[in-house]
């Protein structure tokens, strides 16, 4: 990936830490009594056809019912417009232009997390600071926000890109919040009469 601060270009190699490669992971394997594996496979409505692996794919049909080719599809934003195309983010020069604040990073629910190998000088050009850019793995008409920011790692500056998704919170206002007095319980009579029929 290509990085700009200023005027000066930076490269650097994304890693993904992967939570495999941190915690580990199962896989669990089914067998007949021959010892072969199982493949899943899948029904028709009915339960009597046997679809194998591959044999369901997802389609795109017109509002009569007609099939419709992806390519002849348009995105657009909600409001109607056009929708525009960011290139990839590994095929373009990412400005960091825009420092974030904590806040900012908090904001969002991080879904990936990369180590960015590069150079002592693009460690040293972000600092303590947190860079944010729009970020898309491949050509799309969607992007996520992205944070740049480095970590001391056993006394050694390193490099990281968060990837995540924006939370949006509803302000609700300052007005005080009332609190609901407990209703009045009227104390019952104690009787003194026993009533035989409750045995």
């Amino acid at each position: 990936m290509a990085f700009t601060i200023g005027e000066k270009e930076y490269s650097a190699q994304p890693v993904k830490i992967d939570r495999k490669k941190l915690y580990g992971w199962s896989e669990i394997h089914a067998f007949d009594d021959d010892g072969n594996d199982c493949l899943m496979v899948s029904t028709d409505t009915s339960g009597t056809f046997i679809i194998p692996k591959g044999g369901i794919a997802l389609g795109l049909v017109s509002s009569n019912g007609k099939w419709v080719q992806r390519s002849n599809l348009k995105t657009v934003k909600l409001d109607g417009s056009d929708a525009v195309l960011t290139t990839s983010s590994y095929n373009a020069v990412n400005v960091l232009d825009n420092k974030a604040t904590d806040e900012d990073l908090l904001d969002c629910s991080i879904t990936a997390c990369y180590h960015m190998k590069t150079s002592d000088d693009l460690i040293a050009a972000v600092g303590n600071n947190i860079y944010k850019f729009e970020y898309c793995y491949r050509d799309s008409f969607e992007t996520s926000p992205a944070f740049l920011l480095t970590a001391e790692i056993e006394e050694k500056k390193e490099l990281f890109l968060m990837i995540g998704t924006q939370n949006i919170f509803d302000f609700i206002g300052l007005n005080e919040v009332s609190i609901a007095e407990d209703s009045e319980i009227e104390d019952e009579e104690d009787s003194d009469e026993i009533d035989f029929g409750m045995l």
